[in-house]
């Protein structure tokens, strides 16, 4: 079964990530794929450069000017530093972009409010199969090509919704989506089960804003793609199956643990 893990910039803080992504895959060679973000960096770079960096429910808002900004953080930087402390544990990672060999094609979300900001249309993921065949982990900056440009425009997708084309592309028996809390959270209690009558109200009552929106969305995106097994949790859902939030379509039975749990 292959495994979906898409890594946002603050977990990436973590120390425990590369040795938590090194039993994975040691305990599943050939069957990790991990994607990841850098947002906050990003959003850093912006700042520094005079920039002011806006949001619509959790993705960025994208200029023309941005998308080297984003290409120079998250598929140079980011990108490499993760695979750099992946293979410094033994580990055969291999980083590539969205845009490589067009693994990600997209189009523009609004391009009058969105900018170059896309949302996934189409996942090549022949590259990926490629890589995961012969032994390597794939790790994947969510940049991608832009499915309107004869010239090689990029559009910026937001890290949740390239996981979510790649995994049902790939077929993946499990997308999750690491963040920064232990799962979908209500009242200081991890939601354990979510379906989209109550992600809705959720929205709604703004419980549940700006980045958990988009991992939603997202997540909704993975199920109607055949992803059969969707959560969204902190660092220690990756070894552990009953961590998290699992997101689902139907309603079913609501029970609550504690984040403290």
């Amino acid at each position: 079964m292959i495994r979906v893990v898409k890594i946002g910039g603050r977990a990436q803080q973590a120390a425990a990530l590369i040795p938590t992504l090194a039993s994975a895959w040691r305990a599943a060679p050939g069957a990790l794929v991990v994607v990841h973000g850098g947002g906050d960096e990003v959003t850093a770079l912006q700042r520094t450069l005079g920039r002011d960096p806006q949001f619509v429910d959790g993705r960025r808002v994208t200029t023309d000017d941005d998308i080297a900004i984003l290409r120079m953080t998250l598929s140079g930087v980011v990108n490499k530093r993760l695979v750099a402390a992946l293979v410094a544990e033994g580990i055969p990672a291999v980083g590539i972009s969205g845009e490589d060999a067009a693994v990600l094609s997209a189009e523009p979300i609004d391009a009058a409010t969105m900018g170059r900001a896309g949302e996934p249309a189409h996942a090549n993921v022949h590259l990926v199969q490629y890589l995961l065949q012969g032994g390597f982990l794939p790790v994947i900056s969510p940049l991608a090509r832009d499915a309107r440009s004869d010239s090689g425009d990029a559009l910026n997708v937001n890290g949740d919704d390239a996981a979510a084309a790649i995994a049902g592309a790939l077929g993946a028996g499990e997308l999750l989506l690491i963040a920064d809390v232990p799962g979908v959270l209500d009242g200081g209690n991890v939601i354990p089960t979510l379906d989209s009558d109550r992600r809705r109200a959720l929205i709604a009552a703004g419980t549940v804003t700006a980045g958990m929106i988009a991992k939603l969305e997202a997540s909704h995106r993975a199920l109607a793609a055949g992803v059969p097994l969707v959560r969204i949790g902190d660092l220690d859902a990756i070894a552990d199956a009953s961590r998290g939030t699992r997101i689902v379509t139907a309603a079913a039975p609501q029970t609550f643990t504690s984040v403290l749990a």
